[in-house]
């Protein structure tokens, strides 16, 4: 059994990136967790606050080149396609728990045993794991909106989603599309239904041999900083209020996911690792719309989680944070 008084020592590789700093934020004040080291290449030996300069007067942490000491749990936070690079290029104690916050390990393969780690569809494998795989800040939005359909074998029809994201979810290096100039007063879509979220969905939302339906997801990006509002539609035979009580009973354990029948805007998630769901019918259409913060329980905060889960600690550990001010 999990000792639930042990503290966990903690390691990240590529500490300097986004979702990097919001673990910071998060650990640095979580109880039952020790930052013992922070990697970098390119910011070795400076202090953490140059690049997250939001934790000045909260930590004197500095980046490391290496991985310096033996830790419980390694969050790798080096970007899509460099996890499995960093797993080779560092000596990891083979009791050292893992996990990826890229898509490298996402999808189900006989080549390694990470577990997809969404907490709300599969929190008793995830206890049980060594390496896991956090889910897609887009996929997270989505899947948390079909998710008591698809366990009650209820998606019988078309899924059609728009999803429209703030600029953090490109990362932090400036490219054409994410710098300010260009974002501001400005909203365009793109990877129209070939998002790469889109497979970890599906894997997700259809299992047991269950037929898959299509998905149409049509991903924006918006001119804010940070955030998803996901709208899904699908088709559904049962009413409103039928499909509250579905709702409400399948989350009722589920401590970041809230479903209310107020219309929701990001505001009410931003700097929270919440999920606010909102549901409309019309005939036979319901409409899901799905709110998180792309940062928190769409990449860090959900990574958080799962550390959690996987020491046998409350969930709500370090991750009780405030929403932005209006």
């Amino acid at each position: 059994m999990p000792n639930e008084n042990k503290m966990i020592k903690v390691g990240i590789i590529g500490g300097a990136g986004y979702t990097a700093g919001e673990l910071i934020r998060i650990l640095i004040s979580h109880p039952k967790a020790e930052l013992t080291s922070i990697q970098s290449s390119s910011h070795a030996n400076e202090n953490i606050t140059k690049v997250h300069r939001d934790l000045l007067g909260e930590t004197d942490l500095k980046f490391s080149v290496d991985l310096e000491a033996y830790v419980d749990v390694l969050f790798l936070c080096g970007g899509h396609g460099k996890s499995e690079q960093a797993l080779e290029k560092y000596k990891i104690s083979d009791t050292t728990k893992i996990i990826d916050l890229s898509a490298d390990f996402r999808l189900a393969d006989p080549s390694h045993d990470f577990v997809y780690g969404s907490p709300e569809k599969s929190r008793d494998e995830i206890a049980k794991c060594k390496h896991l795989a956090n889910p897609g800040c887009f996929a997270t939005s989505i899947e948390l909106a079909f998710l008591p359909l698809a366990q009650n074998k209820l998606l019988t029809s078309e899924l059609n989603v728009t999803a429209i994201t703030g600029s953090t979810g490109a990362g932090q290096n400036p490219t054409s599309t994410s710098h300010f100039s260009w974002k501001n007063n400005n909203v365009s879509v793109y990877k129209a239904f070939t998002h790469q979220h889109l497979a970890e969905i599906r894997q997700t939302l259809f299992f047991d041999g269950e037929k898959e339906q299509p998905i149409s997801f049509i991903p924006v990006r918006g001119n804010f900083s940070r955030g998803i509002m996901a709208t899904c539609v699908t088709d559904s035979d049962k009413s409103i209020e039928e499909l509250y009580e579905l709702y409400e009973e399948f989350y009722r354990d589920h401590p970041f996911v809230v479903v209310t029948d107020m219309n929701p805007d990001l505001k009410m998630v931003v700097n929270t690792n919440k999920c606010v769901l909102h549901l409309v019918k019309n005939g036979s259409k319901v409409l899901i719309i799905s709110v998180i913060d792309n940062l928190l329980k769409g990449a860090s905060g959900q990574a958080v989680e799962n550390m959690n889960i996987m020491f046998g600690q409350e969930r709500t550990l370090g991750l009780r944070l405030k929403p932005v001010a209006f």
